[in-house]
């Protein structure tokens, strides 16, 4: 009996595979930038997702946690003079969360860091990149159709 050669896996397994590999380098990047910055890593990762003042539910959304996870991660950030909350003027009952002039700050030096690693990680000429980044937004918004980014206030 022959032994049959093994088959190489499927495109969509070994894409799988790749795409984890690429955001495990990423997040590892990102991490080390927010150790650089002297934040933990969920603090990090909430102020890189503050573009506008937004509600801690809307946060809780894009950093995909619980919302009593976000308290304490904002409670963080408020400690160390990042954010501040401040009441939504159409809703007494929620609070938004808003970046200080030093949560910009240190907000702007995070994306400067990310980007510097993104750049050694990809390590991409720029047409590549672009071919890249829009074939993983048409597999971002494959089953959902709904925008990969960020979300609009």
């Amino acid at each position: 009996m022959k032994a049959v050669p093994d088959q190489p896996p499927p495109p969509h397994i070994e894409l799988t595979e790749l795409v984890f590999r690429v955001a495990g380098r990423l997040r590892d990047c990102f991490t080390a930038a927010a150790a650089d910055l002297d934040l933990p890593p969920a603090q990090a990762q909430a102020l890189a997702n503050l573009d506008f003042p937004a509600p801690m539910r809307k946060l809780a959304d894009v950093m995909a946690c619980d919302a009593s996870n976000v308290t304490g991660i904002v409670d963080g950030l408020e400690r160390r003079g990042l954010v501040l909350r401040q009441p939504d003027p159409h809703d007494r009952r929620v609070k938004l969360v808003v970046l200080t002039d030093e949560g910009h700050r240190r907000r702007q030096a995070l994306r400067t860091h990310s980007a510097e690693a993104a750049a050694q990680v990809f390590g991409l000429p720029p047409d590549d990149q672009r071919a890249l980044r829009d074939l993983l937004t048409r597999v971002a918004t494959n089953h959902t159709g709904q925008n990969p980014y960020r979300c609009a206030p």
